[in-house]
């Protein structure tokens, strides 16, 4: 059995929640920018070549959020510090991912027409799918969540 994890959930809570980058800094490589977090007590500058240079960040980000949890008893959302974080360091749109943004058309798609994604029922549905419609179901929630509150502080301010 195949489990979604780690880079892919990320690909996923990015492309429902990106807002896109709207052009950066960032955008081509080589470049130098500096980390938002510490390591060995210091804020190092580092020099980007690839999009895996960038994952090794994100990496470090994932870790210090656990560790954060774990030690503090905190519960902070992994996606969230890395989407925030990322544009200090890199282009938000190295986490786009082609495939990952087909599933979401496929998710918006069966849920508007009310048809399934792959033929059968929910047993005949692959792993991976049922995985990540629930990523996408619980992102897109999120994504509604936040435009309310938006739209709440929007609309309080005119008053």
């Amino acid at each position: 059995m195949y489990e979604l994890g780690g880079r892919q959930s990320l690909q996923v809570a990015f492309s429902v929640l990106n807002e896109g980058c709207g052009g950066c800094q960032y955008e081509q490589y080589p470049y130098k920018a500096k980390l938002p977090i510490r390591i060995n007590g210091k804020f190092p500058t580092w020099e980007f070549k690839s999009d895996e240079d960038v994952w090794k960040v994100v990496d470090l980000i994932i870790q210090e959020t656990e560790e954060v949890n774990f030690k503090e008893g905190k519960s902070f959302d992994i996606s969230e510090a890395v989407y925030h974080q990322l544009p200090f360091f890199a282009c938000r749109n190295i986490l786009f991912d082609k495939n990952t943004q087909k599933d979401l058309e496929r998710y918006i798609y069966c849920e508007k027409f009310n048809v399934p994604p792959y033929k059968g029922d929910y047993g005949n549905q692959p792993c991976l799918w049922v995985q990540k419609s629930s990523l996408i179901r619980k992102y897109l929630a999120k994504l509604e969540s936040k435009q309310i509150s938006k739209a709440k502080q929007n609309g309080s301010r005119k008053n």
